[in-house]
């Protein structure tokens, strides 16, 4: 099939039905304006969700519709989204992986608003290139709290040799993401997690907590290391979020955590003119790597 301009040289032979169909219809937001802005993000996402094992959000009907998070084929499934084997267990339902734009654009055709990709790349699938720490804050903290804490992350991965980079959620927090060189294996990588999350609240008990309690969660940063264990996923980096206000999971420079940016201050609709006339922050991400110590 031919292939069909997007962007610069981005192009696509998947074929979107219903383009104008409207997947956030509080912003107007569509199917095609989708696939278009990730046009634009692609160079920086691909290395992020190409060649993982993926878990998506789908929503077939839109952010106010029925929603289905799917880490399996399903009926009729484009077959620019692949099929794996996990090596582990050969015998059970495959995973789901994307090589290329068009696996992106079969992802945008088939509604999946949100890419949740585990922490590494089929090549190394036992080994995680990456250390997740989502910092979920509960309604009454302040913005300024939530980045202090990301900070506090990013020096505590210093102190043990790990470089970290952070992101927007597209929700209400950060993600703060170490590089770390495909040695150390998931119980490694999570314990790791694990141990900064649970320093954390043990060093500040009255602003962090390392357990998911609803009962204790006002007034307090959840440090959410769980994003690291086999199977466990994270939004990916541009990844849409099916939020209200089409939001976008959007990799940040450290330095402009200043006050400007907030939880969802890039959406579908606004990206662009970040993403045209900004560096990306991210570039050198596995440049950074280095490996765990354990």
């Amino acid at each position: 099939m031919a292939k069909t301009p997007i962007h610069d040289g981005i192009e696509t032979s998947v074929e979107l039905t219903h383009p104008d169909r409207i997947y956030w219809p509080d912003d107007k937001v569509s199917k095609q304006d989708l696939l278009d802005y990730y046009a634009l993000a692609w160079e920086r996402m691909k290395p992020f969700v190409a060649n993982r094992p993926l878990a998506l959000l789908r929503c077939p009907d839109g952010i106010d519709g029925p929603r289905f998070f799917q880490k399996h084929a399903w009926k009729g499934i484009n077959p620019h989204i692949e099929e794996i084997a996990d090596p582990e267990d050969k015998d059970a339902a495959k995973f789901l992986k994307i090589e290329d734009f068009d696996g992106l654009a079969a992802l945008v055709q088939s509604a999946a608003l949100e890419i949740h990709p585990w922490g590494t790349t089929t090549d190394h699938w036992e080994m995680p290139d990456m250390l997740i720490m989502d910092l979920d804050p509960g309604e009454d903290v302040a913005w300024s709290k939530v980045v202090t804490a990301a900070r506090e992350i990013r020096d505590r991965f210093s102190r043990q040799g790990l470089i970290s980079f952070v992101k927007t959620s597209g929700g209400k927090g950060l993600h703060v993401v170490a590089s770390l060189k495909p040695q150390a294996n998931w119980s490694q990588v999570k314990d790791a997690a694990e141990a900064v999350a649970h320093a954390m609240s043990a060093d500040s008990p009255e602003t962090y907590l390392s357990v998911a309690s609803k009962a204790k969660r006002p007034g307090h940063i959840f440090v959410d290391y769980l994003r690291n264990g086999r199977g466990n996923t994270a939004v990916a980096p541009y990844s849409s979020r099916a939020r209200k206000g089409a939001p976008v999971s959007m990799p940040v420079g450290w330095e402009e955590l200043d006050g400007k940016i907030g939880p969802a201050s890039f959406s579908v609709g606004n990206a662009a003119s970040r993403l045209k006339a900004s560096a990306d922050p991210w570039a050198d991400f596995f440049k950074a790597a280095s490996p765990l110590k354990t």
